[in-house]
């Protein structure tokens, strides 16, 4: 049975929001028409109306949106009233994931008030915990699964078999707050997990035994998820090869025009290996020794400001019972955990174990801790979490910047006079125009770039840059006043200037506009020696600005979105790494060629402009993604000063690579490759100047 309703009462639908808590309101139903109410269902649940306290008679029809568009003509009534004048109403059903409506209807030439009581409550089919965990059973065509954790529902426990070897897949998605996914063993010890907010996978060659799955809420959020499982066999006539540096076998294209960033989270060839992948947040890892080799990858952390740290807890040893080499110019190991073989920290504890890591900014023996990250001395560092979302602490450990590089800042001017510029700014290249910044908008936009990547550091004044040795060529390109250069002519002067002292060029272009045929040309003409960083633009639109647009025809463009960290503009708590888009405001562009996410509103240098010159001081809330761009270009001045023989294509693929994967699994044009990971970076490029595939 089917009925017919007007679009434009639909789209007045009060929207219940229905939820596991009920709602219960009362209201006033007119004659001649008809109220309408919808709510939708992200997973499958048990729903309840209750219709009463009627004064006249009316009638209830619940109905489903076929389409899910939210515009139906011939929506399907799954359900009714039953009884006829003024009783009570009820009805009961189970309900799957999509778009209902709920119609308040009346025959009679009468008004009536009445009171609806609605509830939805979602349906757990796991179990609570290991004892009473779902059994299950998987096969090479992967088994979908959908149910939700919540601080009443916390934990959803699967359990399944396999009674040979078998290449087990994971996949986490549909999440709307952050969630864990946990691989257990037979004894319910955990040999792998993820946390957060974005799609997940767990790959790995399983032996035979018993194992569980289990999602959890973090946080005690609430989110519903769709759970994707399979477990192929393994032929035991088969050798599974060990790769020489002891990682996974993977194989990355890496074209001049097209980048090919894996998506294989973790292959193992046997199973005495484990591999634990951080946040964007301070992660504590405990070292669990079921394994021969254990794996950590720390990520950025956004917490370090706050006295949080990426932590590996080895508690249970005493320093004396391990033996460390840190990576440094002959130290580490090799290893491809997925997105390229990198370097890695070590320890062998005295039992044999091994244990590699990166990203780790502390390890915490029984008798001391040791502090790997660097911590400058100014005192605004501790505000700076977009450095520290980036892990650019970490990757300090490798290096702060060499005069192999030229960082090519083209923007607006800078705030100062010859002899006057921002006590936090060190030597820098300028041409005469540069100084007097155009304040766009009451900004000092060409300030607040510079010092973002190349702020004077550990110096005790201000902030801390990314780059704290490389040469700095700043040029004035907007504003159109006098001496003012375009895009190609400061383009020109920057490459002139890296080619007369044998230096890599990374050109940070925090605009949008200005492109050319000859500017086009000059990024052409210098795919191995200029990288270009560009802004993705503000409109929150699905294409990007230009010439940002160039980075899905240059493999030498880097088009940058920008990200939260913990809030927003206005304070609200946001998931780190999460698109910046704002209701009726400015938003990160997606689209296809978007390379990296990085950060934008955040800490850096400034200027106000008086009638007595300039008034020097620092913005809390430099945002946009002209913002997340000197973000990216520091990070790339960085992993260019560990091996300058690298070309400039080389150079995005490795911050590809190696960035922390957001949104759909590999590329998406929401997202690009991920977030930019500098200390994962700088060690890919230690690693390629090794000898490293």
């Amino acid at each position: 049975m089917s009925t017919t309703f007007s679009e434009s009462s639909l789209e007045t639908a009060k929207n219940l929001n229905t939820g596991v808590n009920p709602q219960i309101f009362s209201d006033t139903l007119n004659s001649g028409h008809s109220n309408f109410y919808s709510f939708n269902l992200k997973g499958r649940s048990s729903f309840n109306l209750d219709f009463e306290d009627l004064s006249a008679n009316a009638h209830v029809d619940l109905i489903q949106d076929l389409d899910g568009n939210g515009v139906v003509d011939d929506g399907e009534v799954i359900n009714s009233s039953v009884f006829s004048g003024a009783k009570p109403e009820s009805i009961n059903q189970t309900l799957d994931a999509g778009l209902y409506y709920i119609q308040i209807s009346i025959d009679e030439a009468l008004d009536t008030d009445y009171k609806l009581a609605v509830s939805a409550t979602p349906i757990d089919y796991a179990g609570d915990f290991l004892e009473n965990a779902r059994q299950i059973t998987l096969h090479s065509q992967a088994k979908n699964y959908s149910d939700w954790v919540s601080i009443s529902d916390t934990n959803d426990y699967y359990k399944f078999t396999l009674k040979t070897t078998s290449d087990f897949k994971l996949g986490l998605s549909g999440l709307s707050e952050d969630a864990q996914v946990q691989l257990l063993d037979g004894n319910g010890n955990t040999s792998y997990h993820y946390v957060g907010i974005t799609n997940e996978s767990i790959n790995r060659t399983l032996d035979p035994g018993t194992y569980y799955v289990r999602v959890n809420s973090y946080d005690n959020s609430e989110t519903f998820y769709k759970l994707s499982l399979s477990a192929t066999p393994v032929s035991t006539s088969e050798t599974i090869p060990t790769p020489s540096d002891g990682g996974i076998l993977t194989t990355i294209s890496n074209g001049a025009q097209q980048l090919i960033a894996s998506v294989i989270t973790s292959v193992f060839p046997n199973s005495n290996t484990q591999y634990f992948k951080g946040t964007l947040r301070a992660d504590n890892f405990t070292y669990q020794s079921t394994y021969n080799r254990t794996i950590y990858s720390g990520n950025g952390n956004v917490d370090y400001g706050s006295g949080g740290r990426d932590l590996l807890d080895l508690s249970a040893f005493s320093s004396t019972q391990a033996t460390i080499k840190l990576a440094d110019s002959t130290g580490g190991v090799m290893y491809n955990p997925g997105n390229g073989t990198r370097l890695f920290d070590t320890i062998t504890l005295s039992n044999g174990k091994e244990i590699l890591f990166e990203g780790i900014e502390a390890i915490k023996f029984a008798d001391k801790t040791i502090n790997l990250s660097v911590t400058p001395n100014d005192p605004l560092f501790g505000q700076q979490w977009n450095l520290h979302m980036m892990g650019v602490q970490s990757a300090w450990r490798f290096t702060t910047g060499s005069n192999n590089v030229l960082i090519g800042i083209e923007d607006t001017g800078l705030a100062g006079t010859t002899a006057n510029l921002h006590p936090d700014f060190r030597a820098l290249y300028t041409l005469p125009n540069n100084y007097l910044d155009e304040m766009s908008k009451f900004i000092a936009h060409g300030t607040e770039v510079q010092g973002v990547i190349a702020a004077a550091s550990n110096n005790g004044v201000g902030m801390s840059g990314i780059n704290w040795n490389s040469d700095v060529f700043h040029i004035d390109v907007m504003g159109g006043d006098a001496g003012d250069y375009d895009l190609v002519t400061a383009t020109q002067a920057l490459i002139d200037q890296a080619k007369s002292k044998s230096q890599r060029l990374a050109v940070n272009l925090s605009l949008t506009g200005g492109s050319s045929p000859q500017f086009e040309q000059l990024i052409a003409n210098n795919l191995n020696t200029a990288l270009f960083v560009v802004a993705a633009g503000n409109g929150n639109s699905n294409s990007l600005e230009s010439p940002a647009d160039l980075a899905k025809r240059y493999a030498n463009v880097v088009a940058v979105g920008a990200s939260w960290g913990v809030k927003d503009w206005n304070n609200n708590p946001t998931t780190p790494g999460t698109r910046i888009s704002y209701q009726g405001g400015w938003g990160s562009n997606k689209g296809d060629g978007l390379t990296l996410m990085a950060p934008s509103e955040y800490l850096t240098t400034n200027a106000i402009k008086s009638s007595n010159g300039f008034t020097f001081d620092y913005d809390q809330r430099f945002n946009g993604t002209s913002a997340g761009v000197p973000n990216v270009t520091g990070v790339a001045s960085l992993v260019w000063s560990l091996n300058s023989n690298l070309t400039a294509t080389q150079i995005k693929t490795i911050l590809s690579e190696t960035a922390y994967d957001l949104g759909a699994p590999g590329y998406d044009t929401e997202y690009g490759y991920g977030f930019v990971n500098a200390d994962a970076a700088a060690r890919r490029a230690m690693a390629l100047a090794r000898g490293a595939a």
